[in-house]
């Protein structure tokens, strides 16, 4: 699997904004409600229209061989964004992406408990990589099996793994084809140093081989071992885009001013 995209930029934002609309219940008095019913009887129970304001005026351009780390304090609009950029808020005039995008945002949704190691490697394959050929799938799940370095428990239920054997498994597979702009949220919870040594390096390597990636992750350490620059969201937008190790500054500095 080759990446498809030519350009040097894999994604581009300019000037983005994401609110959330939802229609809010209103707690009323009977006296309230029977005048509201005889002014707008729709009225009675939503207010419609309102709005919630995520993120505010982001601009972002990524190119191919940077390793993202995108950092803020949980409720910034992270996960948001990324869903964004994946599509999943639909399509965005502001958010250009050049080639493929694959984001893993919570790989225990696929997870089926009762059934072995193998057997969700090759769920989690199928998803993931669709236009892989037999040959090149089996291919796949047997790299993905010898990665993870289970070993005997390949064949033990899933529900019985501990959380560090979860991340290499899902980690193994998920990093096993290169893609032009790969998203990772808090895919690494759980790894052990070891493995996340590994894993690092493993990723620098389908970097090279394909496009960019973005990670979101509270290990400070990882990132600075994966990443090779670093967006920290803060109110709703950029405060700071640059240098890992100051990012992580920047990052300290903000909670310690807001604490």
């Amino acid at each position: 699997m080759n990446s498809i995209s030519t350009s040097k930029t894999i994604l581009h934002i300019k000037s983005f904004n994401l609110k959330y609309h939802f229609n809010r219940y209103r707690n009323s008095g009977f006296r309230d409600l029977f005048i509201s019913f005889i002014k707008n009887p729709i009225s009675i129970l939503f207010q419609k229209n309102e709005k919630i304001s995520i993120l505010e005026d982001i601009n972002i351009k990524i190119n191919k061989g940077q390793r993202v780390a995108l950092i803020g304090s949980n409720g910034t609009g992270k996960t948001s964004l990324c869903r964004a950029i994946a599509g999943m808020h639909g399509k965005q005039k502001n958010i250009i992406t050049n080639g493929q995008v694959r984001a893993i945002f919570d790989t225990s949704v696929v997870v089926q408990p009762e059934l072995t190691g193998k057997e969700n490697i090759e769920i989690l394959t199928s998803l993931m990589f669709p236009t892989l050929s037999s040959k090149q799938r089996k291919h796949t799940i047997k790299e993905a099996c010898e990665f993870s370095e289970i070993d005997e428990y390949l064949n033990q239920p899933f529900k019985h793994y501990s959380k560090g054997m979860k991340a290499r498994l899902f980690l193994s597979v998920i990093s096993s084809h290169p893609t032009d702009l790969l998203i990772l949220d808090e895919v690494f919870t759980g790894a052990d140093q070891f493995f996340n040594e590994k894993i690092s390096i493993r990723l620098s390597k389908m970097i090279e081989n394909s496009g960019a990636v973005i990670i979101i992750s509270h290990d400070s350490e990882l990132l600075k071992k994966i990443c090779n620059r670093a967006i920290v969201l803060n109110e709703k937008k950029v405060s700071f885009d640059g240098d890992v190790d100051q990012a992580i500054i920047h990052y300290n500095n903000i909670h310690t001013y807001q604490q």
